[in-house]
């Protein structure tokens, strides 16, 4: 059971991170369907970052730069160039995916999977048979509490979800929806570069083309079944993170009487019936950001 559970945490840290930085971004106005691009640079430029420079922390301030980078990017092609926040989000992610095969292209001369010498640091013999967990791990509990504390407690977050909200209130009283929207987005930029941190070094220490495997869509869709709340949307991703753990053992248990392919598709099939099943209690929420984001 303990085995069981560790497993679920490793799967589902990444994807809890990822869902955090669709919820602020999504709190601000933005429904970001860019979380896969950005999380994939994180993971690529952490494993690149550490066979580079042989520093962790090197590497993961890369990995939080270029993350923040191309957070900043989107928000000047939604804010400044006035592109639909759903299109743009699907653009950021086909270019992290084509940009991090292309960088890898580029510096290795090939496109195999690049293996780091070591990942994100564990947190030791001292924790027992939770040793082998990273630090990103045992952090995590305290980043969801913390964001629970910036959305629901803070004049930030309220000026974030009234940026998200109501915007022209926002204006009203002195505020700049815009500004919150680019402080929101490289808050997300963060939160996915130490997602894709986790992904490539917390267990596997390696990068491969398409890693990532849809976990950013996942996180979008945590984030719709969970309401945007920074309890519930991280509650939905462990949810998709335990049926995915509980679909790789079902194929050792399983073995050939069930075909593989439709255990793999467990989590995924989940995440449909997640947005289906929000749809049908709370109505259709996705519109392509704030009224205001759509009417200008």
């Amino acid at each position: 059971m303990i085995d069981l559970f560790i497993a679920i945490l490793r799967s589902g840290t990444p994807l809890v991170y990822v869902t955090l930085a669709g919820v602020i971004a999504q709190r601000s106005g933005i429904w970001h369907l860019g979380l896969e691009g950005i999380m994939i640079i994180g993971a690529c430029a952490t494993i690149l970052g550490i066979v580079s420079t042989g520093s962790f922390a090197l590497a993961m301030l890369i990995a939080i730069l270029l993350c923040v980078a191309a957070s900043v990017l989107l928000w000047v092609i939604i804010e400044k160039l006035r592109a639909n926040p759903i299109i743009a989000g699907l653009g950021m992610t086909g270019l992290g995916l084509g940009g991090t095969a292309l960088a890898v292209e580029a510096i290795f001369g090939s496109q195999a999977t690049v293996s780091a010498p070591f990942g994100v640091p564990r947190l030791g013999e001292a924790f027992g048979r939770f040793g082998v967990l990273s630090i990103f791990v045992a952090a995590l509990p305290l980043v969801i509490a913390a964001m629970w504390l910036l959305l629901r407690r803070t004049r930030f977050g309220l000026r974030l979800s009234a940026s998200g909200e109501h915007p022209f209130a926002l204006r009203s009283v002195g505020g700049n929806p815009s500004a919150i929207r680019l402080v929101a987005l490289m808050i997300s930029g963060i939160l996915c570069a130490i997602g894709g941190a986790e992904l490539a070094g917390g267990t596997l220490q390696f990068f491969a083309q398409g890693m990532t495997a849809g976990r950013g869509f996942m996180a979008f869709a945590a984030v719709v079944f969970g309401a945007s709340h920074p309890l519930a949307a991280p509650a939905a991703a462990f949810l998709f993170a335990v049926l995915g753990t509980l679909g790789i053992r079902a194929q050792l248990v399983l073995g050939d009487r069930v075909p593989h392919d439709l255990l793999q598709m467990v989590p995924y099939l989940a995440t449909v019936m997640a947005i289906w099943v929000s749809s049908r209690l709370r109505g259709p929420q996705l519109s392509g950001g704030n009224s205001e984001l759509r009417d200008r």
